[in-house]
């Protein structure tokens, strides 16, 4: 395996995530939208928990949910061939929730990639009485304000929104990753954008860094921006600044009616530096490391897994706390590095927002253990040179 590469039980460790807790009694969603192909195949899997990870890990109990579409439908896509097939990215999010989570129960939520689908989805977890999950991983977006007219319309952006808003209210956290292509968000038209859904004020949008180690412990995180992508994060012009950020510095949009700073936290998605998986193959000689913001938001569903059992209570929506007690103290503070139109800095930043996980600390703050200490009003922050 590559020097600085992953097994996502490593990460859990270098991150400080609470010993003695793997996600049991937890229930895990993870979105899969795949109205273009994808899913998982289970003898792959079996193979990364079983044999690929050193020291193997209990693969966890996985239940489907087809909400639309023909649900699980796996194929393998060459390297280097352009396909919006997600068999990539489901075999990424289970390898990494399962394995640092594995007595968690993982449910796949299989949809189409519209906004119909997008809502039946959420409708579909925030009342499932029969897995009821106690977080979400979303690896799926678009520029919020896509100035080519794709996907989402600024309907579906309310709409979809407006969902996430209700498995906010039954204390489910969302978990949703920023993107993946810097302050650009994909856009071509030269102006900053954030992805979306990570840029609702609803959900816990999860920013991309480069970690590197030694022995098991971080010597160097910065943020993610390379030649293979960059970390999405910025501030959104659809949504307002919401309460808790009034006091985290986040700097004017470009339109009045925005100021939702994106992202939250962060944690690793540069692949040079990358979460080790199989391919839906499987086989160790398909092991392959990989990333992006897709593998930090299943890492942080994880760790929110742990942390519920942890407390015996759901964490809920965890952003009200984050920038408030919870703000400096409690996670790892991210300062160098940009990620196109801003950089990174002491607090929040729109690149990596609060930092990167310490896990133990995080379950200890809100055990009341520990009290944390509260951010205080700062000046906006700067753009990137």
């Amino acid at each position: 395996m590559p020097d600085n590469t992953y097994f996502p039980p490593e990460l859990a460790q270098i991150y400080n995530f609470p010993a003695g807790t793997d996600g049991s009694s937890e229930c895990i969603g993870i979105f899969c939208f795949n109205d273009q192909g994808g899913g998982y195949r289970v003898e792959a899997l079996q193979t990364y928990f079983n044999n690929v990870l050193v020291p193997p890990v209990a693969m966890p109990q996985i239940t489907n949910v087809v909400v639309h579409g023909k649900g699980n439908d796996p194929h393998f896509i060459p390297p280097g061939v352009q396909s919006a097939d997600s068999t990539g990215e489901v075999m990424l999010d289970i390898q990494v929730a399962g394995s640092v989570a594995p007595g968690a129960k993982i449910v796949m939520y299989f949809s189409d990639f519209t906004k119909q689908g997008w809502v039946d989805a959420i409708k579909r977890a925030v009342h499932d009485t029969v897995n009821n999950p106690s977080v979400l991983s979303i690896s799926y977006g678009n520029p919020e304000d896509d100035s080519q007219g794709f996907f989402p319309t600024e309907d579906m952006v309310l709409v979809i929104s407006a969902a996430l808003e209700t498995a906010k209210a039954k204390g489910i956290t969302i978990c949703v990753a920023s993107g993946d292509d810097g302050s650009t968000d994909q856009d071509t038209d030269g102006n900053p954008h954030v992805d979306f859904p990570a840029s609702s004020p609803n959900d816990l949008g999860c920013g991309g860094t480069r970690l590197e180690s030694s022995n098991g412990r971080r010597t160097s995180e910065t943020v993610w921006n390379n030649n293979t992508g960059a970390g999405g994060g910025g501030v959104s012009t659809v949504f307002g600044l919401p309460d808790y950020q009034t006091n985290a510095g986040v700097p004017p949009p470009q339109s009045p009616s925005g100021g939702r700073g994106v992202p939250d936290v962060s944690g690793l998605a540069d692949p040079e530096t990358g979460v080790q998986i199989v391919d839906v193959n499987g086989g160790f000689d398909k092991q392959f490391p990989t990333g992006g913001t897709s593998a930090t938001a299943p890492l942080w569903a994880a760790l929110i897994a742990r942390i519920n059992q942890g407390m015996g209570a759901r964490t809920g929506f965890l952003n009200t706390l984050l920038y408030t007690r919870f703000s400096t103290g409690v996670l790892f503070d991210i300062t160098q590095g940009n990620n196109g139109a801003f950089s990174a800095g002491p607090g929040w930043d729109a690149c990596t927002g609060l930092g990167s996980p310490d896990g133990q600390k995080l379950l200890d703050a809100l055990s009341g253990k520990t009290a944390g200490r509260a951010q205080t009003s700062r000046a906006p922050a700067v753009a990137a040179v």
